[in-house]
């Protein structure tokens, strides 16, 4: 997923308070496998254990990998509204616990779609509300390798610099059609909105408070790519991982100019449990305004460009 040009300096995030919530929050968000304090790396088994790949599957064949997602309890998992634009729930199979894309995956287990529920405002057109739910044919049981993420309560606040961390198994170039085997990871800091605005000014894309941005402008070499649509954006507070962020659009692959954009997960609360019913999703409020060890972002002077979102592989992995 991604190779580094130039060493990144990572600050412990501060959060000024979590709560949970409902009867995921004594399960969400916890990874044991994990103990990540940089990244730009393969994963090994069981440190994202949320993670999911999604792939196409039609009349028996698997077509692979074409988008990611994150299981948020036993029975449903988040994903980009765009990535199921084209198919529907009966061709969709998932893998949960997945490191590898071929040979053995001994924690494994995968389910087909009963459904998959697109935002009713999702509009491909300009990428707004881009993000949508699947529900399991059968429920999932949790392992130390399967296990739900927290979501981000509707009051949450990740600010500019926030460390964010980013998984996928999309293309590592944006030129590149080969996708990684292993699933890769990379942390880049949070983007805020009005400075992400200001470089998707010039390509005339408006970041909505629907978005969230993350990335390393005028550095680039961290961000996702082709494959990593529909997959997670998470941050860390104590033993716990809330998801930020759905995987949505950007330009070229960690491109120094123009930040990876997702959806924001916080704005969907309400969204959300109004599907998952009696066992709702953990959600926990996740606050953090800025942090300095990132440095300011500067002013970029953009030349017109139209942005086009390839969707070309149907998958989404971190570049290099």
């Amino acid at each position: 997923m991604m190779k580094f040009s130039s060493a990144l300096s990572v600050a412990a995030v501060t959060l000024l308070y979590i709560t949970g919530s409902l009867c995921q929050s004594d399960v969400c968000g916890r990874a044991p496998l994990n103990n990540k304090i940089v990244g730009g790396q393969n994963a090994t088994a069981g440190v994202w254990p949320w993670q999911v790949s999604i792939h196409l599957s039609f009349l028996g064949m698997d077509f692979g990998h074409f988008c990611g997602g994150t299981l948020i309890n036993k029975d449903w998992v988040l994903s980009a509204a765009h990535c199921f634009q084209w198919f529907n729930a009966s061709y969709i199979v998932m893998y949960f616990g997945r490191l590898n894309q071929s040979g053995s995956n001994p924690y494994e287990t995968n389910r087909t779609a009963s459904r998959n529920i697109n935002h009713p405002n999702f509009t491909i057109s300009n990428l707004d509300n881009d993000i949508a739910l699947i529900q399991l044919s059968s429920s999932v049981t949790f392992s130390d390798y399967i296990k739900p993420v927290c979501l981000a309560a509707a009051a949450s606040v990740f600010g500019g610099g926030t460390e964010s961390w980013v998984t996928g198994w999309g293309t590592l170039q944006s030129n590149g059609t080969q996708l990684p085997d292993t699933l890769q990871e990379v942390m880049i800091p949070v983007v805020n909105n009005s400075a992400c605005n200001n470089s998707y000014g010039g390509a005339n894309i408006s970041i909505t408070s629907n978005m969230i941005c993350a990335g390393l402008l005028n550095q680039g070499g961290k961000g996702a790519c082709l494959g990593d649509f529909g997959g997670p954006m998470v941050s860390k507070k104590g033993s716990l991982w809330i998801q930020s962020g759905v995987v949505s659009f950007g330009m070229e692959c960690a491109d120094p100019t123009f930040p990876t954009v997702f959806a924001r997960v916080s704005q969907f609360q309400d969204w959300i449990k109004s599907f998952t019913g009696s066992n709702p999703p953990g959600f926990v409020e996740f606050s953090q305004t800025s942090n300095s060890n990132f440095g300011s972002v500067p002013s970029l002077l953009l030349l017109p460009l139209s942005l086009t979102v390839s969707l070309i592989s149907f998958s989404l992995f971190l570049s290099s």
